[in-house]
């Protein structure tokens, strides 16, 4: 089975990858933050607790998963996770259809491997740019998209200047 490390908390191990849907089993380490804001356009996700419990804002609304619980995010929902807690969380994650989010995930982890991230472990803006521009049918930050569309497609060649291209990262 493939790891791939998201962030310097957050892993994913995939269980099954076909295009139907995406299956891996996710570790969020303890003390977590929320990320930014974000849907996924054309997929749908199902996330199962195996253990821990997860913090969750869905389309407005707060929610804390604990073991067992499950959640289901439409295409297209306004959503955050973490683990805020002490103890880390194992969650079962499914993305249907798959689409391109194994390839999104394994240009996080190249980066993450390849240590082309801040000190604080996340990507910077100039290399976010460009995988939020190269995979925006996977991953879209939520607020004004003509606004951040137009700020992605002015950061992004630059990204790639500095060789942060999505072909060096799936290499």
């Amino acid at each position: 089975m493939t790891t791939l490390k998201l962030t310097p908390t957050e892993s994913v191990t995939v269980r099954a990858a076909e295009p139907g849907a995406l299956e891996v089993e996710a570790l969020y380490g303890p003390k977590g933050s929320a990320p930014p804001k974000h849907l996924h356009p054309a997929q749908a996700e199902h996330f199962e607790v195996l253990e821990g419990s997860l913090r969750t804002f869905v389309q407005g609304r707060e929610r804390v998963l604990q073991v067992g619980d499950t959640l289901e995010i439409p295409a297209g929902s306004v959503h955050q996770m973490w683990n805020p807690g002490s103890a880390p969380a194992r969650v079962l994650w499914r993305t249907s259809p798959a689409g391109r989010t194994l390839e999104w995930f394994e240009a996080l982890d190249a980066l993450q491997r390849e240590g082309r991230v801040l000190k604080s472990g996340i990507p910077s803006p100039l290399a976010m740019s460009v995988l939020l521009t190269e995979y925006r049918d996977v991953f879209r930050l939520a607020g004004p998209d003509p606004v951040l569309r137009a700020a992605f497609a002015m950061l992004a060649p630059l990204g790639r200047l500095r060789s942060y291209s999505t072909a060096s990262t799936n290499a």
